[in-house]
């Protein structure tokens, strides 16, 4: 998905005001100083305005679509980046704040027990939405032709969706927070990724977008699981624990993993207690591989540069996924690809 349309106007090739020629992609007359996109930018602060109070997720992506039609050395970009940052706050992931016992009935939704499950389910449409695009199919065709060859048809298939479904909880959590982004692209035996126009409003957010990957692939595992024994098709088992543990690789806190990001929003107490949930992980699984994400995670605890004030909710999420990813791959009958 490739973000929201600002509807801006192509540049001009002279200026309103002194009809001075204008560069190409000119955001503001190198003579007068006029904004180029004067008139769509008073149309989208207007809008923007008018969401403010009942939909930030709308106004975000306004005021977003704005900061692209500005000079960034402006004052009125500075004023909107305090809008855009502002907003974040208010609704991290899009969302109203809502009084307590909304966000409590919201957070009871989005974890109870099959809550994650019927999420995957509810975005089906959004899941069919990404196939549209030319580039994701294309790439995915590729990569299914590779996986195709090493590990047969069936595996394969079930791999690529694995990796697709993962992916647009990236789109899904880049949308809700106006971020612009493009749609998946995927690279033949390495995996997929989605490429940000736009930075994200603050680490927090930023984390919570990386951690929506993660989020949908324990959904798609469960799924997996559950069609596998419902119906007993062999090649499902080790879909579903293929799905469990490249998810769970996504969340070592290293280089641009969804982990990192993860990790970047959490104090140092919080980052040990994260290496904690992997440890217990790890002694209830004996799981060799959680032995290298917990060895990444203390590198991180003990390390420079975490913040004075974590997420508490970023951190229930990481160690939610990692003790539920780290169950899934104790589903049996797993181990080979057939």
């Amino acid at each position: 998905m490739s973000g929201p349309d600002t509807g801006a106007p192509s540049a001009a090739s002279a200026c309103a005001d002194c009809y001075a020629p204008l560069p190409a992609a000119a955001l503001s007359c190198p003579f007068c100083h006029r904004l180029v996109h004067a008139a769509a930018l008073s149309r989208l602060a207007e809008e923007a305005r008018q969401a403010e109070p009942s939909d930030p997720h709308t106004a975000l992506a306004k005021w977003r679509a704005a900061l692209a039609l500005l000079p960034p050395d402006t004052r009125q970009c500075l004023t909107i980046r305090e809008k855009v940052a502002a907003l974040s706050l208010l609704a991290p992931d899009g969302v109203p704040a809502g009084p307590p016992q909304a966000r409590t009935s919201a957070w009871a939704k989005r974890f109870g027990p099959l809550a994650v499950v019927g999420m995957l389910l509810s975005k089906g449409k959004l899941l069919l939405l990404g196939l549209t695009k030319i580039g994701t199919l294309g790439s995915m065709v590729i990569s299914f032709g590779a996986y195709a060859l090493a590990y047969g048809w069936k595996f394969a298939l079930g791999l690529v969706l694995s990796i697709y479904v993962h992916e647009m909880g990236h789109v899904h959590a880049l949308t809700r927070c106006g971020v612009k982004a493009s749609p998946p692209m995927f690279i033949p035996m390495l995996g997929a990724f989605v490429r940000m126009k736009q930075a994200p409003a603050s680490v927090a957010q930023n984390a919570r977008i990386g951690l929506a990957g993660p989020v949908w692939g324990l959904a798609g595992t469960l799924v997996t699981w559950g069609l596998y024994w419902v119906t007993g098709i062999p090649v499902l088992a080790p879909v579903a624990h293929f799905a469990a543990w490249i998810n769970l690789f996504n969340l070592i806190p290293v280089w641009q993993l969804d982990g990192a990001r993860g990790f970047s929003a959490l104090s140092r107490p919080q980052r040990w207690m994260a290496a904690l949930a992997i440890a217990a992980a790890w002694a209830v699984t004996r799981e060799t591989f959680l032995l290298f994400l917990l060895a990444a995670a203390v590198f991180q605890a003990a390390g420079k540069g975490s913040p004075s004030q974590g997420d508490q909710r970023v951190l229930l999420v990481y160690c939610g996924l990692v003790l539920s990813l780290a169950l899934a791959l104790l589903i049996p009958g797993s181990s080979t690809p057939i």
